[in-house]
């Protein structure tokens, strides 16, 4: 069963992706295949749909080491991200995330996209720094958007 997002992430919603699990350095997505959404010119899993899964999969296992902090910790920013493609991804995808070191600043993560079949399709290594608001323009910065919570009493 789907959890919330710890933050909203609009480009993630309307790709359909869900998250299963984020705690302990861990965290877990699914994404349904659509072929006419999520597809290359041959029908499989684009690269693109590939790697965002594994950046943000990585970026909650990073998160979730400091989800008892208020607003659920810092935020974070990909710093670098090197990915390899094994095979075709088809069929309900899994995305599965841990991290390897991390620091106050900086986190340093795996990632994995297995297809339907349960074989592996990516795999990914990335490091992430940790903000507590991101500068977009001057001196202004933007803090992280907060989950948008669905259910009773969220309206």
């Amino acid at each position: 069963m789907a959890i919330p997002f710890a933050v909203n992430i609009p480009f993630v919603t309307v790709l359909g992706a869900e998250l299963q699990r984020y705690e302990g350095g861990q965290a877990e997505l699914t994404l349904q295949l659509r072929e006419d959404a999520h597809t290359n010119s041959f029908g499989v899993a684009h690269g693109g749909v590939l790697m965002t899964l594994l950046d943000v999969v990585m970026a909650h296992a990073a998160r979730s080491i400091h989800r008892h902090l208020p607003d659920g910790g810092p935020g974070l920013v990909t710093l670098e991200m090197k990915t390899s493609f094994m095979r075709p991804g088809l069929g309900l995808l899994t995305a599965h995330g841990s991290i390897l070191h991390s620091t106050a600043k900086l986190a340093f993560c795996e990632g994995r996209v297995l297809g339907g079949d349960g074989e592996l399709c990516a795999h990914a290594t990335a490091t992430f720094k940790f903000l507590r608001a991101l500068p977009i323009s001057g001196k202004e910065a933007r803090p992280a958007a907060k989950p948008i919570l669905q259910g009773p009493g969220s309206d």
